[in-house]
């Protein structure tokens, strides 16, 4: 029972972040008279906090099933998945910290809000949703408890469902210089094959 309250718990959790990060809600608050907006991603960003810690916290108050134990594979899956994926992740939080989680409207009124392309977006246009998909996958491998299999799977779908929403956003938003991005830089897993042939002035171009 515990099991199938901790799915429902993650995909109602889930689905609720992605409502409160649509284009219509933002738009409907938008419309709010007063200053409540500008704080807007501030409180979004806290309430996620707390929701995600209480849904870990009810995750790991209850005994799991072991699905699998193998010892060799906990040591491949923290170097090639866990280590990369948090380094990865570390950047982008650092990189993106005081913008996407409000604490910049603290201080600045509007924050410019500018198309990223250089660092480690030159590899992936999406390097957030990379090293968390890598990480918790990692961890799952690492403790391969049915409780963090759940957790791991509406992970992955909320993001890969996540990240088509956030193209289509991003396109509206920035328009051509984002349609020039896609074809110069994959969603999701670095391309540095091609990073290599684009060095060389080989013809630019994604498959």
């Amino acid at each position: 029972m515990n099991h199938w309250l901790l799915g429902l718990f993650w995909v109602l959790y889930c689905a609720s972040h992605s409502i409160l990060a649509s284009g219509r809600v933002k738009y409907f608050f938008g419309n709010i008279p007063g200053n409540f907006f500008r704080y807007y991603r501030l409180v979004y960003t806290v309430w996620s906090s707390i929701s995600l810690l209480l849904i870990l916290y009810f995750q790991y108050s209850f005994s799991s099933v072991v699905l699998m134990n193998p010892t060799a594979l906990r040591y491949i899956s923290l170097i090639i998945f866990a280590c990369p994926g948090f380094v990865i992740m570390m950047i982008s939080i650092l990189k993106y910290f005081t913008l996407l989680s409000g604490v910049r409207t603290l201080y600045e009124e509007k924050p410019p809000d500018k198309l990223q392309l250089g660092g480690i977006h030159k590899y992936t246009r999406h390097p957030l949703y990379l090293g968390t998909l890598l990480f918790i996958w990692g961890l799952f491998f690492i403790f391969p408890l049915l409780n963090n299999l759940i957790a791991v799977i509406s992970i992955s779908v909320y993001v890969l469902i996540g990240i088509r929403l956030e193209e289509k956003k991003l396109l509206l938003q920035y328009g051509k210089a984002y349609e020039d991005y896609i074809t110069h830089v994959p969603m999701l897993v670095p391309d540095f094959r091609w990073q290599r042939q684009n060095k060389k002035g080989q013809p630019r171009g994604r498959p």
